[in-house]
């Protein structure tokens, strides 16, 4: 059986500390988000992961920064009472705008019922991360043929219909993490597991603060 912790544990870092060269933009703090508002639980624009997701993605960082690229992490621990507030928002009048942005060919349930959004989510083990490749020259993402929390078929692992440099930009992504020992999600390009989670059946719900 799952459990569900209201404490941080010791190993959980401070992303932007433990890899000062990273990039963060913690959407989920902000109304910049499929939600329109901030998310419960988001109480500072901090990413945490735990010791041993960090200390992977380190490895990623430190592999792909030679070769003119960052990573731009939008979220990592996820308290278990943002998955309460996802259940809450599907039930909401649809906004036309988000609708537009995020889901343009489904309705909201249908967001969780084809797996774009798990409840409970991984992210709350603390060992899940979802981040893109940024050039370092421009500033600018690379193009992935779709963007953070699209939730259609053009965001999944295996869609085939991408410009040649989307599908490099995608592999590239794809291999320096699963390199540095992440599984890639098969519905979200920019998320991805730790293989050897730390807390495999424990999900956690204290304030980002």
């Amino acid at each position: 059986m799952n459990e569900v912790l209201s404490l941080r544990p010791g190993d959980f870092v401070n992303l932007a500390e433990y890899i000062p060269t990273i990039e963060t933009e913690v959407r989920y703090f902000t109304e910049n988000n499929f939600t329109g508002a901030p998310v419960s639980g988001y109480g500072a624009p901090l990413v945490l992961l735990t010791e041993a997701a960090a200390k992977a993605l380190k490895r990623a960082q430190e592999s792909i920064l030679p070769r003119g690229y960052t990573l731009r992490v939008y979220d990592g621990y996820r308290p278990r009472r943002a998955d309460l507030c996802f259940s809450r928002w599907c039930v909401l009048p649809e906004d036309a705008a988000a609708k537009a942005r995020y889901y343009p060919m489904c309705g909201k349930r249908e967001i969780f019922e084809r797996g774009y959004l798990q409840l409970p989510s991984d992210n709350s083990r603390g060992s899940a991360v979802d981040l893109t490749l940024v050039d370092c020259a421009t500033g600018r993402p690379l193009d992935m043929g779709s963007t953070f929390n699209y939730f259609e078929e053009a965001s999944e692992n295996d869609f085939e219909d991408l410009l040649p440099e989307q599908g490099k930009n995608r592999m590239m992504l794809k291999y320096l993490m699963m390199s540095c020992g992440f599984v890639p999600h098969k519905k979200a390009w920019w998320h991805y597991r730790l293989r050897y989670e730390p807390y495999p059946d424990t999900y956690f719900d204290f304030e980002i603060i």
